[in-house]
């Protein structure tokens, strides 16, 4: 059965799903930073572009309390991640800025997109990713508080349509 499984593991259209599986199993709710210990975003200035080829920056969120996703299609643990960050933005969209960034070409992502379901704001960096925010590996998701706190910084897979996150962004938004 092992051998089975790890030869399986070799064949694209087996290794996706069993690897979203496996992280998925693994994958808890994210936990929050110590106040002590948080560092601020260093700058809200950094333009992004929609699929839809419109403009935006990050200043327009300034105040707000804002997720920032980096993911990409080909990454298991993203998209293991991917339904729990769907229903966070379903319920808290209005209320909380979601950013959902790849670096990926648009083409690639909207079939994507439109496969699953997904509904979320994809974007694409025009300029630079703050330094405060770069990432070193997918997925790597952020929480940043009104003041411009960074409130969560996790990488790798989570389930971020817990209670716990849930209590943290309505602590965040009362704040």
């Amino acid at each position: 059965m092992l051998v089975v499984v790890i030869l399986l593991l070799f064949i694209p259209q087996t290794a996706m799903p069993i690897k979203v599986f496996f992280s998925r199993l693994i994958s808890f709710s994210p936990s929050e930073i110590a106040a002590e210990k948080r560092t601020a975003l260093d700058t809200y200035q950094w333009q992004l572009g929609s699929l839809e080829g419109e403009k935006l920056n990050l200043t327009d969120s300034e105040g707000k309390v804002i997720l920032i996703n980096f993911w990409a299609t080909w990454c298991p643990p993203c998209v293991a991640e991917m339904p729990s960050l769907q229903s966070l933005y379903t319920d808290y969209g209005d209320r909380v800025d979601f950013y959902f960034v790849s670096m990926e070409n648009p083409e690639k992502i909207a079939p994507f997109m439109g496969k699953k379901g997904y509904d979320f704001p994809v974007f694409i960096p025009v300029q630079e990713v703050p330094a405060a925010i770069r990432i070193n590996s997918l997925p790597t998701t952020y929480v940043i508080s009104k003041k411009g706190d960074i409130v969560i910084d996790k990488s790798g897979a989570a389930d971020w349509n817990s209670k716990k996150v849930r209590k943290l962004l309505d602590q965040l938004l009362d704040e």
